[in-house]
């Protein structure tokens, strides 16, 4: 068993200062840490408890109308927080679509931005090859297993997916992560915060080394009458996705004036997928219009040996989240009846 040091931080400063340590990592609910730990993928020397740290387990409006989740909210209260499940429905669907109320009343904001991978091949030290946990080693998946893994972004180095729901949620809606470090403060994009695996598959996002995450900002609600999230996998209870899709829309009757669509199970990152938004910017609202902003989206994929059935997937759980983000619109008694 390793020798582990445990150190309670009081406050962000002393988190990050005990973090410039050789071997110190951030503890918050733990619940994919400790994973890692188990089943020694990952070895820390030091854990920093980040639970007492003030302020960062708190839900509060912004001064622009926006909102910040502090990353230490549990996702469960995230899930069910009024001003979430009102103005951004999104987020509160695909948190409670992530996991069983147990993780959830565990798990952390900041630190379901953090889980890593669930491919086999990275969980299973007893494979050799894993350039995400034994960089220059090899990819196991891209010869082997692969129904879950990635067709959009992946390289020759690894085709792991990104496994959180949240996250997909959060990059539809235009979220921004805020940092602090020992270079002080940031904010990232959260379309830049998690990384395509290129030749350095080894690492998740682009946090520097020593950052604490402290916040999940949301811009002003744009999508709170027209928002869905679609989960597609194997069985119905704790799962991870097959393939998920965060749909939101701002209309004009059938007109579209604005959509965000993100993919999540199919990328090394939540995938945003900006090429079936530019399809469907101030179009018309139809199956048809849907159907072709769904192929131009996927027209990039590479899909594996085991899993080019989530090509079609994909492209038709874009049309059926955004068919159900469409409300009546969308729905098979619609006016026209183009979805039935």
């Amino acid at each position: 068993m390793d020798a582990i040091s445990y150190q309670r931080a009081a406050d962000i400063n002393g988190a990050i200062a005990a973090a410039q340590r050789p071997g110190a990592v951030f503890i918050g609910g733990g619940t994919n840490l400790l994973d890692l730990m188990k089943g020694g993928i990952t070895h820390p020397v030091t854990l920093i408890d980040i639970t007492r740290i003030a302020a960062l387990d708190r839900i509060e409006t912004l001064p622009d109308g926006g909102l910040r989740i502090g990353a230490l909210v549990r996702n469960s209260d995230a899930a069910n927080h009024a001003l979430v499940r009102t103005r951004y429905p999104l987020l509160s669907q695909a948190l409670l679509a992530g996991a069983s109320p147990q993780l959830r009343n565990m798990a952390t904001v900041g630190g379901n931005l953090m889980q890593r991978t669930r491919c086999q091949y990275f969980y299973d030290t007893a494979f050799a090859q894993c350039n995400k946990r034994s960089p220059g080693s090899g990819c196991a998946a891209i010869g082997g297993f692969n129904r879950m893994h990635a067709i959009l972004g992946a390289s020759a180095q690894c085709v792991a997916v990104n496994p959180s729901d949240m996250s997909v949620a959060l990059a539809a809606l235009d979220a921004t992560v805020q940092v602090s470090g020992p270079r002080g403060a940031r904010a990232i994009a959260f379309t830049a915060f998690h990384r395509l695996p290129g030749d350095q598959p080894h690492f998740d996002t682009t946090l520097q080394s020593g950052e604490l995450i402290t916040s999940v900002d949301l811009p002003p609600p744009m999508f709170s009458d027209h928002a869905h999230y679609l989960k597609v996998r194997n069985r119905a209870s704790y799962a991870f996705a097959l393939v998920s899709v965060a749909s939101a829309l701002q209309l004009d009757g059938r007109h579209i004036r604005t959509v965000r669509i993100a993919l999540g199970g199919v990328a090394h990152r939540p995938w945003r997928a900006s090429v079936a938004e530019q399809h469907l910017a101030g179009r018309t609202l139809s199956a048809a219009t849907l159907r072709e902003a769904a192929a131009a989206e996927l027209a990039q994929a590479r899909p594996l040996n085991g899993n080019a059935f989530k090509v079609g997937l994909a492209q038709r759980a874009i049309v059926r989240a955004t068919m159900l983000a469409a409300g009546p619109y969308g729905a098979a008694g619609s006016p026209t009846g183009d979805f039935a």
